[in-house]
């Protein structure tokens, strides 16, 4: 399944419209986003439009995030390609083939086993082996490979749940949208000898994290 030159011209153009006019700088960022075939994530009637600037539906009532919220997110982690990065909702698998791309080992959580199987094919498809899956309450996080130097979060919550906040490294970062059902507000958390200190990159809109420590089902 090997994607087509139309698309290689879509990431470009989708780079060059959607990313860089909106702020997004980090080259590594930029360059994985070129690389990473979206169009694969996407359901295969929607291929034509994984590039548009736009979130899509992948069912089971979750999608795939608008281009600019998912280069936001992952440039908002600083990686520099040596990190243990922990990923709450694996949904499509796209952002964790950016992740697998830009960091030494990613840890992936996803509640819908059917998701995270469907993911990991398509990941293991595309050569990316550097990826761990746990079928799992996402909200309690993954205990056993703590702590991690980054940990992002692709649903929107209530509050920040506290096991993330005890499994992120000193020093690390985490992004996490929060908020009421409707709309949430873009946090990156970094912690500093056990204290956190949070910044807000603005609103965004995600499905609900669901678990012990987010909304209910």
């Amino acid at each position: 399944m090997l994607h087509t030159p139309d698309y290689r011209v879509a990431r470009e153009k989708m780079v060059k419209t959607q990313l860089i006019p909106r702020g997004i700088r980090d080259p590594r960022v930029l360059e994985a986003m070129r690389k990473i075939p979206r169009d694969l994530f996407v359901e295969e009637a929607l291929a034509g439009e994984a590039y548009n600037d736009h979130p899509l539906p992948i069912g089971k009532k979750q999608t795939i995030s608008q281009p600019y919220i998912v280069a936001l997110m992952t440039e908002a982690l600083a990686l520099n390609g040596t990190e243990k990065v922990l990923e709450i909702g694996t949904g499509s698998g796209y952002q964790t083939a950016l992740l697998a791309e830009l960091s030494q080992k990613v840890y992936t959580v996803e509640r819908i086993r059917p998701l995270m199987i469907k993911a990991r094919n398509i990941l293991a498809e595309i050569g990316l082996r550097n990826i761990m899956f746990k079928a799992f309450d996402g909200t309690l996080g993954w205990k056993e490979f703590a702590p991690y130097d980054a940990i992002i979060v692709t649903a929107g919550s209530p509050k920040v749940p506290q096991p993330l906040l005890d499994q992120l490294q000193d020093d690390g970062r985490l992004i996490i949208p929060t908020g009421n059902k409707a709309s949430q507000q873009l946090l990156r958390i970094t912690k500093n000898k056990g204290r956190t200190m949070q910044e807000d990159l603005g609103g965004c809109r995600f499905v609900d994290l669901v678990g012990v420590h987010g909304w209910q089902e």
